[in-house]
């Protein structure tokens, strides 16, 4: 049950998202102040009363395409600081996602930990809670932060997309081994829903400074639609390697399903690459640096709204959350 304790805020960057999660939550948004100064300085307060609140602030922390990824990170902090200082009793900042995910350990000497510097800044400023979608390494995520925090994940989504597909042979396919336990999730979720056997494959990757490697594959997807499920798409080059290594392997179709699709620049020819059928995204980062053309119409987009919607309506009442978590 939601009661008049509750105030839900978007940060302008993210208040298309904002509205649709209102909408869904069927409350709307609480109103508040961004302003803007000449040295590029900024401030956010609150419009509303939040005193003894429990307020839910969203804002999706990938760059563009007006902020970058430190802009809405900045300002999403010194709003949550803004909110504990007029008296709100509990601040969850909600993150669909969650920028320096990736860097969640260390693969150099003296390198960062950047996940765990930007746990602390939440910290910092009094953050009661984190909310994010299919982060990089969840389990990195949950050490890396002393507050409580939720994992959701779009698998239901994807189960309830491939549902509707005409294909009766599936099999989840993992692009390199640190993916495994997401497709596993996935897999599991879509063996119940369907009620029938569905394979599984995994993808070699190696990755050292900053290039990428790897051809093996192993899995059955002999004739098979290959359902490849990774957290995010950057350039796209780990999907398309894994789309021509199953095809090698005889797979029929191939379909991606990655909750986040960032698209830097080179996406768009990967997406345009026929080895890939289709990519079904959620709206957790919309898809702005894609042209109106091809690309797009090999493009699903799933909404994630409602997901979020129900997750900050179970936080508020204090219900369980265990079927909407990555376990």
């Amino acid at each position: 049950m939601i009661d008049d304790t509750l105030r839900l805020f978007a940060l302008h960057a993210t208040a298309d998202f904002g509205a649709a999660v209102a909408a869904a939550l069927g409350r709307p948004l609480a109103a508040h102040e961004e302003r803007e100064f000449e040295d590029l300085e900024h401030k956010s307060r609150p419009l509303e009363n939040v005193r003894g609140a429990d307020v839910f602030v969203l804002q999706s922390l990938h760059s563009g395409p007006q902020q970058s990824a430190n802009d809405k990170l900045c300002r999403l902090l010194f709003f949550v600081g803004a909110l504990k200082d007029a008296g709100a009793a509990r601040v969850t900042a909600v993150a669909p996602y969650l920028c320096y995910a990736r860097k969640d350990r260390r693969t150099k000497p003296n390198d960062p930990v950047t996940t765990r510097y930007v746990a602390s800044l939440f910290e910092a400023v009094g953050t009661d809670g984190l909310v994010t979608i299919d982060v990089h390494n969840p389990a990195a995520f949950e050490n890396a932060f002393r507050r409580p925090t939720v994992a959701l994940t779009a698998a239901p989504l994807f189960v309830d997309y491939v549902k509707r597909l005409p294909e009766q042979k599936f099999c989840v396919i993992s692009p390199d081994p640190g993916g495994a336990k997401r497709a596993d999730l996935l897999h599991g979720a879509l063996e119940a829903a369907l009620k029938r056997p569905v394979g599984k494959g995994l993808a070699e990757k190696r990755r050292s400074a900053g290039i990428v490697s790897g051809g093996l594959f192993v899995g059955d997807v002999e004739g098979a639609t290959a359902l490849i499920i990774d957290d995010l798409i950057s350039t796209g080059g780990t999907l398309l390697r894994t789309a021509r290594a199953v095809r090698a392997a005889g797979a029929k179709r191939v379909l991606a399903l990655v909750t986040h699709g960032l698209f830097m620049p080179g996406a768009e020819a990967v997406l345009m690459n026929p080895a890939i059928d289709r990519i079904v995204i959620s709206d957790a980062v919309p898809p702005f640096r894609l042209g109106a053309d091809a690309a797009r119409g090999k493009l699903d987009t799933l909404s994630v709204a409602p997901l979020f919607a129900e997750c900050i309506r179970r936080l508020h009442a204090g219900d369980s959350l265990t079927d909407l978590l990555v376990l």
